[in-house]
């Protein structure tokens, strides 16, 4: 299996397993939404909790340019460690929910691209 698909199939687990999970309170459900055509994918929570609204993303990830950018986690432990356990390389993990300058120090790819120079 190529890079890619293999990506795919790494971020589509990860957040099946999170949408198993039920949050503890009210009528809230966990909706999984993949754009394999576009390389999006999501985990949002939909419900009520009494007469409070629950609507929103509770992972955002991306594949681009070869890359997992991960543009929201809302989880505990962090995705991006749990998908360097299944063999994804760091240089291949963008945390994008940090500002670019900030990258850099989080161990993990910047997004940015870089050239390679002729020898």
């Amino acid at each position: 299996m190529d890079k890619l698909n293999t990506y795919r199939q790494y971020v589509r687990q990860t957040l099946e397993k999170y949408a198993q999970y039920k949050p503890s309170i009210g009528e809230v459900d966990m909706e999984l939404l993949f754009d394999s055509e576009r390389d999006r994918y999501q985990l949002m929570t939909v419900g009520w909790n009494d007469y409070q609204r629950y609507h929103g993303s509770l992972l955002h990830v991306d594949i681009i340019n070869g890359q997992i950018w991960i543009q929201h986690d809302g989880t505990e432990g962090g995705i991006a460690n749990e998908l360097v356990e299944l063999g994804v390389p760091k240089q291949d993990i963008v945390l994008a929910f940090h500002a670019p300058y900030k990258r850099f120090y989080t161990g993990f790819a910047t997004g940015e691209v870089v050239e390679q120079q002729a020898a």
